[in-house]
């Protein structure tokens, strides 16, 4: 029998890629630096800040909007 599935997929991030994300304590402005098979180095454009976390990441939509963003 056939049910309705969510099928989520790790995101392909993309080195210089500007990115904001939604919804979670990491939410913000970020900017891809580095990439790995499981991490992904991240930097905030107004404190600079640098965080290296697990890949999480899945993709919601491509937008035109101001970043980073207020």
């Amino acid at each position: 029998m056939e049910e309705k599935i969510t099928v989520f997929k790790s995101y392909p991030f993309k080195k210089g890629q500007k990115i904001h994300i939604k919804g979670t304590n990491r939410s913000g402005d970020w900017e891809v630096l580095e990439i790995t098979d499981a991490k992904v180095t991240l930097r905030c454009p107004v404190s600079k800040k640098e965080v290296c976390w697990d890949r999480f990441c899945y993709f919601i939509e491509d937008q035109i909007a101001p970043w980073p963003g207020a």
